[in-house]
């Protein structure tokens, strides 16, 4: 990064106010929770619980996947989470 480009980002940062930099950092939190953190979890949870779960917890699951849906698709293509099957028959 040149030194210009590193004055003009200082002097970008050094007019916004410490309040809209807050609520920036806010929204990326929430962002990261909601495209990383929780999908992530769920995606786990399910794979260790899928056959002890009862009826309220499998439907508390499929609510979490519909409300969490985009994070969901983020990471669909980098898990696989299938079942081993019974091995060499």
């Amino acid at each position: 990064m040149s030194r210009r480009t590193a004055l003009d980002l200082l002097t970008l940062l050094n007019g916004i106010s410490q309040q809209s930099l807050l609520a920036i950092a806010a929204y990326g939190v929430l962002a990261g929770l909601y495209l990383l953190v929780v999908p992530l979890a769920l995606f786990f949870w399910m794979n260790k619980r899928w056959h002890q779960m009862g009826n309220i917890e499998r439907l508390l699951v499929y609510g979490c996947v519909f409300l969490f849906f985009p994070g969901m698709v983020v990471f669909a293509p980098f898990l696989n989470l299938r079942m081993s099957g019974q091995g060499e028959v």
